[in-house]
């Protein structure tokens, strides 16, 4: 049973695991176990060292490397958009109401092809067009198009 332990290759193993869940539950905390993990693979290639040394090794570069670059990391992926640009995409756009939305009853609105949360003021029916007025995130703030005078 000895000769399936070789620690270099299930560290490496662990890290990819560790990658790969990083897309199925994003957070950006699990690159950095994948990063720790593939250190101690790395450093268990030139030493010989207990797994308890490993464990510690994979604990604290994972937590050193997550207090350290984690936010520096998240700044360079995610981007923010200029809030006055996700207002020129939405605001005074029409789309289509595919569901009743009323006051205190969310519905939905086909916007681009897509389809979107939506809360309004007035009461709308299916099918009716509306335009956007604002957002709240990805919750899109209508206004019935009938009761505008074009």
């Amino acid at each position: 049973m000895e000769s399936f332990y070789n620690p270099p290759v299930i560290w490496m193993m662990a890290g990819f695991i560790f990658f790969l869940l990083e897309f199925a539950m994003p957070g950006l905390i699990l690159f950095f176990f994948a990063v720790g993990a593939w250190t101690v693979a790395l450093l268990s290639l030139f030493f010989d060292m207990s797994i308890n040394t490993q464990l510690i090794i994979f604990l604290a570069g994972s937590v050193l490397t997550i207090l350290l670059f984690r936010n520096w990391v998240k700044k360079m992926i995610w981007v923010k958009k200029n809030p006055t640009e996700l207002e020129d995409e939405f605001i005074g756009k029409r789309g289509t109401a595919e569901t009743i939305i009323a006051p205190g009853n969310d519905g939905k609105v086909n916007f681009k092809g897509t389809s979107w949360n939506a809360r309004s003021a007035d009461i709308i029916e299916a099918g009716e067009n509306v335009i956007i007025t604002g957002n709240e995130s990805i919750l899109l703030i209508v206004k019935s198009t009938k009761n505008l005078s074009l």
